[in-house]
Formats: structure tokens, sequence, C-alpha cells
């Protein structure tokens, strides 16, 4: 677990900050690092959602954000795989989601990302040039293949307009239409 660097955690701040984000879903708290990213970009009122299967990636994100002066009225973390507790999350509600879990599951993670946020909410990967294996097609792996195609599915995508961020590991940006179906 490589927590975001400070270029992809000012490009999280600054999304945020540009969409005035009020609710804000993570799919891998890890340390807390990208959270207090999101949270200092997102309104005074905002609250961050973050999700992760290991409790204590939870229990260190927590001291984390208090060390940070983060309120801890701002903060939900929710215990458990993500493809379990997305589904549970109210439809159209979000802001931003922000995609730092299981690779395998970044396709699934999509299609939940699109069925919570708002229209004009904007979803975001981590990770998108997997440490420069993306754009080698010699690469073929089971997690360049994901990423890969999780690219190609966004870029394809009649409801998304996005863009690939070469900051850190790369960060796949992609805002949903106002108008856009969401299948």
């Amino acid at each position: 677990m490589t927590p975001i660097g400070s270029g992809g955690g000012a490009a999280l701040r600054f999304l945020a900050s540009a969409i005035d984000a009020r609710a804000v879903v993570e799919i891998g708290t890890g340390t807390g690092v990208s959270g207090v990213w999101l949270l200092r970009g997102m309104r005074s009122d905002g609250v961050l959602t973050s999700v992760d299967i290991e409790a204590e990636h939870q229990r260190l994100a927590r001291e984390t954000f208090t060390e940070a002066g983060i309120a801890s009225q701002r903060v939900r973390t929710i215990a458990g795989a993500a493809l379990d507790v997305l589904p549970r999350l109210t439809d159209g509600h979000y802001d931003l989601v922000f995609c730092d879990g299981d690779k395998a599951e970044y396709a699934a993670y999509l299609t939940e990302a699109l069925r919570l946020l708002r229209p004009g909410g904007v979803v975001v990967f981590d990770n998108a040039l997997w440490h420069d294996k993306v754009a080698d097609p010699a690469q073929r792996d089971e997690e360049t293949v994901t990423i890969r195609d999780l690219g190609r599915a966004v870029i394809e995508h009649e409801g998304l307009v996005s863009v690939l961020l070469p900051v850190g590991d790369g960060l796949l940006v992609a805002k949903k239409e106002w108008l856009a179906e969401t299948d």
C-alpha cells in the first residue's frame, strides 16, 4: 500500500474544490493520505465516506485525520469489501468517487460510481498508468490489462468526458455528463 504522492494529492484537492464537493466516496482508505487531500478540497461542511476491507487501515486513517485537524464528523469510515458496501450507498448523492482499491474490481467500481454520482460529478481512478505498463502492449498481466480496459471503457462511454493526468502513477478522471445515461 503506497499512499498517493503530493502531485496526485494536489490534483484530488483541486478536483474536489473545483466541483465544490460536499459528498465524496473513497474506495481504499489506506492510511488516510488521499482522504486528507480530498477533505482539504471539499466544502467545509463536506463529508468523506471511506471504504476499506481492512479495519486496521481505517484505524490508521482516523489517526491521520485527527493529526491533520479534520473534525471526526467529516469522515465516515465503512469497513468491508467495496462491492458489498457501494450498493448500499445512495444513488446520485455523491460529487466525487475516488477509486484506489482492488485493481481487478476497477470496472465494477466504474459501474457503481456512475450510479452514485450526481450529474456533473467526477470519478477518479488512481494508478491509471500502472507503473508505466498500461501504454506498453507487451505487458499482459491481469492488473495491467484490467486498467487498460478500464481506460478504453471510460474513453468510449458517451456519458463521460475524461482526461488522463500524468501525475504520480496516473489519475484517470471522468466527469459524468448532465444528461447522460449511466449504463
